[in-house]
């Protein structure tokens, strides 16, 4: 699908801390692939989806490139990589993993960091591996009240699974169209 001319780019962003299944939601939403060997993103990786979405006031279908930017979850480069990796970001999917209350908690230090560039855009909380039942640390409404803290929907998924995939990043784009 070449979808070039015409096309609007929307630079968003995945952040949390490092194992949370940032790398896997895209690969899962772009390929409908999952691999369970864990490779660690090294510095930033930004992958590209092409597709028509309906303009939320007109309902004409528009082209829209989707630049999809995954950073490194290691608190070493925080510092480093965030003014590169948050300018122009238009929305993010803040990315728990369910089995770590720790990495909840931390996606307070990756939002100030963000909104530090970027100032206040769409995010949607997402907790990550709901798949591993057994393993929840995070249940449900404590990322739903952590979200509300940011005016902000929250969703469970699961890269393995790809449950609720492909909703969050629809849940995303239609935030960030609604808000232009």
């Amino acid at each position: 699908m070449a979808l070039v001319e015409n096309s609007r780019k929307l630079k968003i962003c995945l952040i949390g801390d490092v194992g949370v299944g940032k790398t896997s939601l895209i690969r899962r939403y772009v390929t409908d692939v999952f691999d369970d060997k864990y490779i660690a993103t090294i510095g930033t990786k930004v992958t590209k989806k092409e597709m028509q979405v309906k303009d939320p006031e007109t309902g004409v279908p528009q082209n829209v490139i989707l630049l999809i930017w995954d950073i490194m979850g290691q608190p070493s480069f925080r510092e480093v990589l965030r003014e590169a990796y948050f300018y122009g970001v238009e929305g993010a999917l803040a990315v728990c993993d369910v089995t770590s209350k720790e990495s909840l908690g931390e996606l307070r230090y990756w939002i100030k960091a963000m909104t530090s560039t970027t100032g206040k855009v769409p995010i949607v909380f997402l907790g990550n591996k709901c798949d591993l039942r057994d393993e929840t640390r995070v249940p449900y409404q404590d990322l739903e009240v952590f979200a509300k803290k940011q005016d902000s929907p929250a969703l469970l998924t699961s890269a393995k699974t790809g449950y609720n995939v492909e909703q969050s990043f629809t849940t995303l784009l239609e935030m960030i169209l609604n808000k232009k």
